[in-house]
């Protein structure tokens, strides 16, 4: 069963999370960290986002962060 839609309002805060496929890594080396940390920064300027917090392990990351518009896709 698929969880219910969620709905999307301005300024609301959102927790986020993604995990690796089979609990695998998603990030291997600070490379790949660097790489995800300024994608992040890109598209928290072009979705009008305040990035309240962030924890990004090997396997997986989570985002707390506030919309300016209710534009969560």
């Amino acid at each position: 069963m698929a969880r219910e839609w969620r709905i999307e309002y301005k300024e609301a805060p959102y927790h986020v999370l993604s995990r690796g496929n089979e609990r695998r890594n998603i990030v291997f080396e600070d490379r790949d960290r660097h790489l995800f940390l300024d994608t992040l920064g890109e598209i928290s300027q072009r979705f009008e986002f305040d990035l309240l917090a962030y924890v990004l392990m090997d396997n997986h990351y989570h985002l707390l962060f506030r919309t300016n518009r209710a534009n969560l896709i």
